[in-house]
C-alpha cells in the first residue's frame, strides 16, 4: 500500500497484488456459501421431493416437449446448445479477456469476467460431485455428460458468460447501441440455451432454473466485489 497526495489530501493506493488478495478473501467464502445453497437445493429435489407430485410435474414438461419435437426446432436447438458448450465459453471468454485488457488498458473488467466464469465452473462441478440427479426419462438428443442433471451446466455457463459481458458493457461503455445489444444478447442467449436443453431432454425445468440461479447469485457477488467495490 502506498500513500498518494492529491489536491493537498493523502489517499492510499492499493497494489494490484493486494487488490487480488482482498478480492479472493471475499470471493472464496462467498463461493462456498453459493455451493452450499446449490447442494441444499439439489438435496431437496433428490430426496424430500423425489417421487412426489412436484417431481411428476417437473418431468411432464420434458415429456410434453419430447412428444412435440419437429423440425426446424430440433436442428435449431442443436445449434443453440453450442452457444454454451465448454469450448465456446472458453473461446469467447478468452477473446474478451484479452480484448478488454488491451482496449480499456486496465484489468478490472477482465478480472471480473475471469472470476465470474471460473467461479461458476467450480461451483457447478462441486455441486454435481455432491448431487446425483438422473436425467429426465425421455429420449435424449445429446450425449449425456457424466454429471448430475442438476444444475444445468449449459444454462449456468450461458447466464454467467453473457450476463457478465452485459454488465461490463453497461458499466464501461457509453455507446447506447452497444449497451442495448449487450442487454438483448444477455437475455435472449441464456433463455434460448435453457429452452434448448429442455427441448432436447437433457434437463428438468428445475435444473435450468437452478443453473440460472447459480449464475445470477455468483454474478451479483463478483460484480459487487470486483466492479462496484473498485469503483
Amino acid at each position: 500500500m502506498t500513500v498518494v497526495k492529491t489536491g493537498g489530501h493523502r489517499t492510499t493506493a492499493t497494489s494490484p497484488r493486494a487488490e487480488v488478495k482482498s478480492a479472493l478473501v471475499r470471493l472464496i467464502p462467498a463461493a462456498v456459501i453459493v455451493l452450499a445453497v446449490m447442494c441444499g437445493l439439489g438435496y431437496l429435489l433428490t430426496h424430500p421431493l423425489r417421487d412426489t407430485a412436484f417431481e411428476r410435474w417437473d418431468g411432464s414438461v420434458n415429456r410434453f416437449l419430447a412428444r412435440h419435437r419437429q423440425e426446424p426446432w430440433t436442428t435449431l436447438t442443436h445449434l443453440l446448445t453450442f452457444a454454451a458448450e465448454t469450448y465456446t465459453v472458453l473461446s469467447i471468454g478468452l477473446v474478451f479477456f484479452v480484448g478488454m485488457r488491451v482496449h480499456l488498458r486496465r484489468w478490472r473488467e477482465s478480472c471480473f469476467l475471469l472470476a465470474a466464469v471460473a467461479g461458476e465452473v467450480l461451483i457447478f462441478v462441486g455441486t454435481t460431485l455432491v448431487i446425483d440427479r438422473p436425467r429426465p426419462s425421455v429420449p435424449h438428443l445429446d450425449g449425456a455428460p457424466p454429471t448430475s442433471s442438476f444444475p444445468s451446466g449449459h444454462t449456468a455457463a450461458a447466464c454467467t458468460l453473457y450476463g457478465a459481458l452485459t454488465l461490463i458493457a453497461l458499466s464501461a461503455s457509453t455507446r447506447a447501441w452497444l449497451r442495448t445489444l449487450a442487454v438483448v444478447v444477455g437475455i435472449l442467449v441464456p433463455i434460448s440455451v435453457a429452452m434448448a436443453r429442455l427441448y432436447r431432454g437433457m434437463h428438468y425445468p428445475t435444473d435450468v432454473l437452478g443453473g440460472a440461479l447459480l449464475a445470477v447469485i455468483w454474478l451479483a457477488v463478483t460484480f459487487t466485489v470486483i466492479e462496484r467495490r473498485r469503483r
